[in-house]
């Protein structure tokens, strides 16, 4: 059976401080079967903090979302970008590795520079694999949005660059470039076969509308994920889904219920 996991970021943000011990809290009233650890730039100098707290905490984390920044500072490439990326793509390796985490979702492209070069950020991840292969992590890169040319284009170069190259594949990401039903093409077999993890998201913007990137709650937008779930168990596919819905407000207030019911919308569609 999938896993449904709901990603520490749905609950901790900006407007709370990202304060950690709201996961503390609250996990024991979210109605999931583990979390995707989403990490924060604030936290590098925070780190033996999280650490102490994450281990005294009864949370399974499957799946560990590495820090966005490792992504932008490959994007930029300016002088010494490639390799403080590198140097924070461990940090954030060694953690994930500490909280028991077996998965690595990676934004390879990110920020305003996205892939204005995605050459040079697919030529990095042959050293991004070789250090997670080092912390014996999984790898795999998200087909986020991009601002050049269109993530899946993007994920074909990588996996013509490298045929292991697995992926995680999100709903919101994948409509907001309008190539969700793109997925169920033949010609794009190259990327379903490889798929091992799914962020199940709505979005309720147009093509490439970036005043609607916030991710929303399941049926709040146009993702039709009953058509995506039956695809989903047509390639066999038996990973976990991770829910990113933001549930806070411009207070910081955390809506539970909102977070459970597309939790739990979910896990209905992936029984279907």
């Amino acid at each position: 059976m999938n896993r449904v996991l709901c990603s520490t970021g749905t609950m901790i943000g900006r407007p709370n401080g990202r304060d950690i011990t709201l996961l503390g809290r609250y996990k024991d009233y979210i109605e999931c079967d583990g979390f995707e650890f989403l990490m924060y730039d604030t936290w590098y100098d925070r780190l033996d903090d999280i650490r102490r707290y994450m281990s005294g905490l009864d949370a399974l984390i499957p799946s560990f979302h590495v820090e966005k920044s490792v992504g932008e500072l490959i994007s930029r490439n300016e002088p010494g970008d490639t390799k403080k990326s590198l140097e924070l793509f461990e940090i954030n390796c060694r953690l994930a590795q500490e909280l028991g985490s077996s998965k690595l979702v990676l934004h390879l492209w990110n920020g305003i520079h996205s892939d204005k070069d995605i050459a040079h950020n697919i030529d990095c991840y042959r050293y991004l694999r070789d250090i997670s292969d080092k912390f014996g992590l999984m790898l795999t890169v998200e087909n986020v949005v991009c601002n050049h040319k269109d993530p899946m284009s993007n994920l074909k170069s990588l996996s013509d660059a490298y045929p292991e190259a697995l992926f995680t594949f999100d709903t919101k990401m994948a409509q907001f470039h309008s190539q969700l039903d793109k997925l169920y093409d033949e010609s794009s077999n190259w990327l379903a076969n490889r798929i091992r993890h799914v962020h199940a998201n709505d979005y309720s913007g147009g093509y490439m509308d970036w005043s609607n990137l916030k991710t929303k709650h399941i049926g709040q937008g146009t993702v039709d994920f009953k058509s995506f779930f039956r695809f989903m168990k047509t390639i066999g596919y038996t990973g976990d889904f991770t829910v990113e819905a933001t549930s806070f407000d411009q207070s910081g207030d955390i809506d539970i219920e909102s977070l459970n019911k597309s939790l739990n919308a979910v896990r209905k569609y992936s029984e279907i």
